[in-house]
């Protein structure tokens, strides 16, 4: 899994103004180890408006296989600091085990820094830790994509957009359609209206999508 990922590093560097070619990279390396949990055509016009934006501060919420982790790191500010929070064997990703983290810190470039919290996204202190760790500084860009449920996406929505800043955003995954216990769409629908936004959705069949808030 280690073999080739500066080689990544250098491919994808070259391509931040071709977003389909930079997801489609990040999709293909090393036969998927670090696959998005995404459709490579929404996540391609999401890291568009990512890399308009080069945030300095980003939050994920929900990492899984670091694929959009991994984006950050190439479509944010050199000096970044991007923060991963991700709940060990959570049901929507399954969290990823301990040993994936020596593989993630190597996604940075020098100058970033990054922080991975193996916790609970609705636990304060695990909130606590996350304006600690941006020293007080306000995020750029926040990606909501851990519980699915609706009380779960709503916790992480109410506990974490204030620390937003104007001008930044928030990213929600999964939006086309509410299933089983993926109910990302009800909150969507409740927050997106009098906000400006937008909507990535190709699947006909009703699920994945991402949602932008600009705030």
């Amino acid at each position: 899994m280690h073999a080739g990922l500066g080689h990544l590093k250098r491919e994808t560097d070259l391509c931040l103004d071709r977003p389909a070619e930079l997801v489609e990279r990040v999709f293909e390396y090393s036969r998927g180890s670090i696959r998005p949990l995404q459709i490579a055509e929404e996540l391609a016009s999401l890291a568009a408006q990512v890399r308009q934006l080069r945030p300095r501060t980003v939050l994920e919420i929900g990492t899984a296989n670091g694929g959009t982790l991994f984006l950050w790191t190439r479509l944010a500010d050199a000096g970044a600091t991007i923060v991963s929070i991700d709940l060990p064997g959570g049901k929507f990703g399954g969290g990823y085990p301990s040993e994936r983290g020596i593989v993630y810190r190597r996604f940075t470039r020098s100058t970033q820094k990054l922080h991975l919290l193996r916790e609970n996204s609705h636990d304060p202190r695990t909130r606590a830790k996350a304006v600690r760790l941006f020293g007080g500084e306000p995020i750029d860009l926040l990606f909501i994509d851990g519980d699915h449920t609706y009380e779960g996406v709503k916790q992480d929505w109410e506990q974490y957009s204030p620390l937003v800043r104007p001008g930044g955003m928030v990213v929600f995954h999964d939006i086309a359609g509410n299933y089983d216990d993926t109910q990302v769409k009800e909150l969507w629908d409740s927050i997106k209206c009098g906000c400006r936004y937008e909507e990535y959705v190709v699947d006909s069949n009703g699920y994945y999508g991402l949602g932008i808030l600009f705030m």
